[in-house]
């Protein structure tokens, strides 16, 4: 396995590759560096015959804070994105984690502590995800700056839902998440990597061409109603220019940190 700086790549059971984010003293916030790192190791695997399945994870406390709004995200983005109209942030983040979609190998989210934000972002872009029944999944983003860069809660979750979590701002427990399809099942915290390594073992137990072709052909379905329209429009219509009440990118960065500070620790 490739040597990385900002993730751990291990191997828990044959045919298994975990990844683990591995910016444990940042709460593992997602820079381009890291998601750069995390689309090679992903995409490098597809012609490797001994990886069947991803499952990714966080260092440290947390699964991911979000995006790490004290770099600048304009700058090394792994992969080019046409600028026009919205922000081109937006576009960029969005086409990233929809190729999660494309790949023809699941990925599998494991969330302990709290995903948010850009976080819980990546949970989306994820083809399975399980956290931990304490966990906490939240997007503080949409209570101060409008629609999230990826925003994919209308794409698999009902409309009552993703307008509790678009205008309420509501946060979930994993147990919550759960029961409204943010994520498929949750587990009692100590139980939550053993439980995830069985379900990616049996997911191994299949011809990973039944897999590959089982995995499109649910996206194929999702896509005929429109679930990349969906992330798209919002995108586009994140248009820096027009931001609600004022508010500057700098004014959505100081209070979208001031929210995580405000998160508990432990």
């Amino acid at each position: 396995m490739a040597n990385y700086e900002t993730l751990l790549l291990d191997e828990p059971a044959p045919g298994i590759q975990r990844i683990t984010l591995n910016r444990p003293d940042k709460r593992n916030a997602i820079n381009n560096a890291l998601r750069a790192e995390l689309l090679d190791a992903l995409q490098g695997a597809e012609e490797d015959e001994s990886v069947r399945i991803h499952v990714i994870r966080g260092a440290g406390k947390c699964f991911s804070s979000g995006y790490d709004l004290k770099s600048d995200l304009g700058a090394d983005q792994p992969f080019y994105t046409p600028k026009g109209i919205g922000l081109q942030w937006a576009k960029h983040a969005s086409a990233g984690w929809m190729s999660l979609w494309d790949l023809a190998k699941p990925v599998v989210a494991q969330v302990h502590g709290y995903a948010m934000a850009g976080g819980l972002e990546l949970v989306g872009a994820c083809d399975l995800a399980y956290a931990a029944s304490n966990a906490r999944l939240s997007h503080p983003v949409l209570r101060v700056a409008g629609l999230p860069d990826f925003a994919w809660f209308p794409a698999l979750m009902s409309p009552r839902h993703a307008m509790e979590l678009h205008v309420g701002g509501r946060e979930y427990s994993g147990d919550e998440a759960a029961q409204v399809g943010m994520i498929n099942q949750a587990f009692p915290e100590e139980e939550l990597e053993s439980r995830v390594l069985d379900i990616a073992k049996r997911i191994c137990e299949v011809p990973p061409g039944v897999v590959s072709v089982n995995k499109r052909f649910v996206y194929t379905a999702m896509e005929m109603r429109a679930s990349r329209a969906i992330v798209r429009t919002a995108a586009d219509l994140q248009n820096g220019a027009h931001l609600p009440s004022g508010l500057t990118p700098d004014d959505i960065k100081a209070q979208v940190t001031a929210a995580n500070k405000a998160r508990p620790q432990s």
